[in-house]
């Protein structure tokens, strides 16, 4: 997909697409492992596509056009025992 493309679509469809690039990759690297995966340019291509979408979100967020991602907060200390 081109970068083009890419900037002409809303902030909450790229990080959509940009789950779902990462679960796929997950599942083409699980694949490589069993010497399963023969479509390595796929592979790459993927990630390519993944790159452009983590960069065209990074300028919108720094044109303000969306906010970032919620960070997920840790409690601190939980599970310890004293």
């Amino acid at each position: 997909m081109k970068a083009e493309k890419m900037r002409g679509m809303d902030a909450a469809e790229l990080q959509r697409q940009t789950q779902d690039a990462k679960e796929q990759l997950f599942r083409f690297r699980f694949q490589m492992g069993m010497g399963q995966l023969e479509g390595l340019k796929k592979y790459r291509n993927l990630k390519k596509d993944r790159a452009r979408m983590l960069t065209v979100l990074q300028e919108k967020e720094a044109n303000g056009e969306t906010t970032p991602p919620p960070v997920a907060k840790h409690a601190a200390g939980k599970g310890k025992k004293k």
